[in-house]
């Protein structure tokens, strides 16, 4: 047994995880696989189907990218020049008693702005102002799968700080109107077909079989089944939150990007878009500490131990070299069920480990995740 599948057993051993399945390679192949636990009443293994949530975020990103790419769009484009809706969104600046006091933007939200988080709209899930709202409007969260849902407040001015939301929904809207296929049509064609990634899908029917649990930690320290899932045939395919993948799908993803923008001779996007697709794009900020405001779902989210991190145009960049782990300039992010991957182009390596279980990045999970990504650069 090596120490990478000594890592994903002990995890399940000690409950710190329900079940995971991991991989890791680099731009020529898969380098390891393992799995450890079982789900759905399955061992879990390579074809574990998975709700990979905010995973989907790079993808839309690429999508928007491949438009930037072929001169369709820019990362300067105001999100209303193609999206005029965005100009009713207001920021929300605070309250008068119950009732929520809202002013126009300052400045122009971009595709930039959209792709790094720093267009001013965040999830209720971590700013406190956000559910407030929604309660008091009944207004929809974005994973109600309505195309109104999108409409959240600003919590802040477009392109002043970090904050983490339904950006990359609006950046999916954008692919659709520019283009004019649905977005999931548009990523099958132009991403998931060219790369091979025929278990990459917005609907899981022909997943069914292979489709794991969601499980949320209890009070006794065990698990208990939290049915989660996007909502299915919604009016808005959020790009944000949509899609269901497995382990070895995902990595033919991320060792595309480890390829410049091919892999197996398809090439989606040229050398040049992918460098400015993987280059901070914040032009200054900084990616901030997530407090969260829901903790049966998420703990606070402090990336590489408070080290200064940035945002690509699809990734979160870390810009320090971790110790014995990944090094500056890797890229990464994961999906609310603790699904995780991270891309080291410095030392060509790729890696996921996942399993589907809340909350995100509680402690248990982040001692496996670095147990694990401690073993694999100490395998190299």
């Amino acid at each position: 047994m090596s120490n990478l599948d000594k890592v994903l057993e002990a995890a399940v051993a000690a409950q710190d995880v329900p079940f995971v399945v991991a991989m890791t390679g680099n731009a020529a192949g898969i380098t390891y696989s393992g799995a450890a636990g079982e789900t759905a009443g399955r061992m879990a293994d390579e074809g574990t189907a998975f709700r990979i949530f905010s995973m989907t975020k790079a993808i839309g990103s690429l999508a928007a990218m491949i438009l930037i790419d072929r001169g369709k769009l820019s990362m300067d484009t105001p999100v209303a020049d193609v999206l005029p809706e965005w100009n009713t969104l207001q920021v929300l600046d605070g309250w008068n008693g119950d009732e929520p006091i809202l002013r126009a933007p300052k400045t122009v939200a971009t595709t930039r702005h959209l792709a790094t988080h720093t267009s001013g709209m965040e999830y209720e899930f971590w700013n406190a102002d956000v559910p407030r709202y929604l309660q008091h409007t009944n207004h929809p969260t974005v994973l109600s799968g309505l195309k109104s849902s999108l409409m959240y407040p600003l919590t802040s001015d477009p392109g002043t700080r970090w904050g983490y939301g339904p950006s990359i929904d609006w950046l999916g809207q954008m692919v659709e109107a520019i283009d004019g296929r649905r977005i999931d049509a548009f990523c099958r064609e132009e991403i998931f077909e060219p790369l091979g990634m025929p278990d990459t899908v917005f609907e899981p029917d022909s997943l069914t079989d292979r489709l794991s649990e969601v499980s949320m930690r209890n009070e006794d320290g065990g698990f208990d089944i939290y049915p989660l899932a996007p909502p299915a045939n919604p009016e808005v395919y959020g790009m944000g939150h949509a899609l269901y993948s497995t382990a070895p799908d995902y990595m033919r993803f991320l060792r595309m990007v480890l390829n410049k923008g091919q892999l197996d001779g398809n090439r989606v996007l040229s050398e040049a878009a992918m460098a400015e697709m993987c280059a901070d794009q914040m032009r200054g900020l900084e990616v901030e500490k997530m407090i969260t405001v829901a903790p049966p779902l998420s703990a606070d989210v402090e990336l590489y131990g408070g080290t200064r991190a940035t945002h690509s145009f699809a990734f979160v960049r870390n810009e320090v070299d971790q110790p014995g782990a990944r090094s500056a300039g890797s890229l990464s992010w994961a999906g609310v069920c603790n699904t995780h991957y991270w891309i080291d182009p410095t030392r060509d390596i790729c890696a996921v480990i996942m399993t589907q279980s809340l909350p995100f990045l509680e402690s248990p999970l982040v001692k496996t995740y670095q147990a694990y990504e401690t073993a694999v650069y100490a395998s190299l």
